[in-house]
């Protein structure tokens, strides 16, 4: 999966000045700044913190949808993306923090903080954790607004 949501960003009419930016698929991820790109900014961290409350309360990561009519994509993180990439798998899967913390040789937090957006980790701890799920992570680029 990729982890790019499609978002709206529309002139801020309650301030007259600047603009907001709001998802359709996570309504939690609001945001808004001074100029377009400052929001753009500000919407990557508003998404990671809004898809941080779903692993937070064992959720389902929404599917982004496609992008329509002026709207413009916003990636994650690498590390978040992959640590989210790393929850929705364990949870299609139905492995707990508890069974996969016995495949790394880990603790149970370790893991918990493995599959937390809010925490730091190590790409490469999250990979290896991937792989003990099964999964791979394939990095990508693209253009950006």
């Amino acid at each position: 999966m990729q982890y790019v949501y499609p978002c709206d960003l529309t002139p801020d009419v309650e301030e007259g000045k600047g603009y907001v930016v709001t998802f359709s698929d996570v309504p939690e991820a609001i945001t808004g700044a001074r100029t377009k790109e400052e929001s753009l900014v500000l919407a990557e961290d508003a998404l990671a913190v809004a898809l941080g409350t779903y692993v937070e309360n064992r959720e389902d990561i929404p599917i982004p949808s496609t992008a329509i009519g002026g709207q413009v994509l916003v990636a994650l993180p690498s590390i978040v993306a992959a640590k989210l990439a790393l929850y929705t798998a364990m949870r299609r899967q139905g492995i707990t923090n508890v069974a996969l913390a016995k495949r790394l040789g880990l603790s149970e937090s370790a893991v918990r903080r493995l599959i937390n957006p809010n925490h730091r980790s190590h790409i490469s701890s999250v990979e290896a954790a991937l792989r003990a799920v099964g999964r791979g992570l394939v990095v990508g680029d693209r253009a950006v607004a």
